[in-house]
């Protein structure tokens, strides 16, 4: 979350006038993250995240995320739930942005997950797989397989000058992924979140509160899911003066795998493709960051994040030959 549209307070009254709400009480800027502009809002009906979408987002998904996340709240899993205005129309316009009002969500990021967080975090991700399990609404994943080659063309001598040698690194896990079967369809498909990172997941002490951030989601795979949790959830950071230096906490994710398995057991297809939706899930971030890694300029107020830290992921993965490489 982030704030790169100022709200005045003209403009913040008349916008709560269409809802039932009553007026602003607190009313503040959320600095993390770097996709939206979100701010904290109290009323005299409770505290609501109000989001602004800012133009990274295609509004024309717009309502498929509103109606994802009615669908969850509908069917009791825990995430902020869209906040229906006077006219029956969750999603409308401030400050020249479509915004929407969502409910507040109890819980906190956890910053350096412990076991316990990663085997609850997997039940949760399982539970939410099922939970859309009826649901219409249909996205593809824009930052999916077909997309990669496009992210990497032209990019090799970027990651050159991150590390040397990186460039025959990703290249050799390209050739690996077009072996791989693992995006060809043939798995159990679904709505998944697609970023579920520690910082899109509340907890109450070690127990799963809900999800948020759900600006990813699309139909896919639903243990690519899982990989990208295993991706975000399960490595060690490293040191900050070398990103390169990750391990992989076996303890942290065999409990993941297992808090899934718990809600939702794998299919032996889908045991199969773990590897290959790791490496998938690490490439995806990888080239995602590499990009904002080139095109951010020095100085920037958004500092992107180091792509060094999904190559040294990438160079895990492709060791990995089995399910049983994560704990499975």
């Amino acid at each position: 979350m982030a704030v790169y549209t100022q709200v005045s307070d003209e403009a913040l009254a008349g916008f709560l006038a269409e809802y039932d709400l009553g007026e602003a009480l607190a009313f503040k800027g959320i600095a993390e993250g770097v996709e939206n502009s979100n701010y904290y809002l109290e009323t005299r009906k409770g505290r609501y995240i109000l989001t602004l979408f800012e133009k990274r987002v295609n509004a024309a998904d717009l309502p498929y995320f509103i109606g994802l996340k009615q669908h969850l709240s509908s069917n009791g899993f825990p995430c902020p739930e869209p906040v229906m205005g006077r006219d029956g129309e969750a999603l409308r316009t401030l400050e020249g942005r479509p915004a929407v009002i969502v409910t507040f969500l109890d819980g906190l990021s956890p910053r350096r997950p412990n076991a316990k967080q990663c085997r609850s975090l997997g039940e949760g991700l399982a539970r939410m797989h099922l939970a859309l399990a009826d649901f219409k609404g249909h996205r593809e994943n824009s930052l999916g397989p077909s997309s990669w080659g496009r992210m990497w063309d032209g990019r090799g001598a970027d990651a050159e000058a991150l590390q040397p040698g990186l460039e025959a690194e990703v290249n050799a896990c390209f050739e690996r992924l077009k072996a791989a079967r693992a995006f060809s369809g043939h798995l159990p498909r679904g709505t998944i979140h697609a970023d579920l990172f520690p910082d899109n997941a509340f907890f109450l002490g070690d127990s799963f509160s809900g999800a948020i951030d759900f600006y990813f989601a699309c139909t896919d795979a639903l243990a690519y899911d899982l990989a990208v949790c295993l991706n975000s959830w399960a490595f060690e950071e490293g040191n900050a003066t070398d990103a390169s230096r990750l391990e992989y906490n076996f303890s942290k994710g065999s409990a993941l795998i297992a808090g899934y398995q718990s809600v939702r057991p794998l299919e032996a297809a889908e045991r199969e493709a773990l590897p290959a939706l790791c490496l998938g899930s690490a490439m995806r971030f990888f080239l995602t960051r590499l990009a904002d890694w080139s095109s951010t300029p020095a100085g920037a107020l958004v500092k992107p994040k180091n792509p060094l830290e999904y190559a040294a992921r990438l160079a895990f993965h492709r060791k990995i030959e089995s399910a049983e490489g994560y704990g499975a």
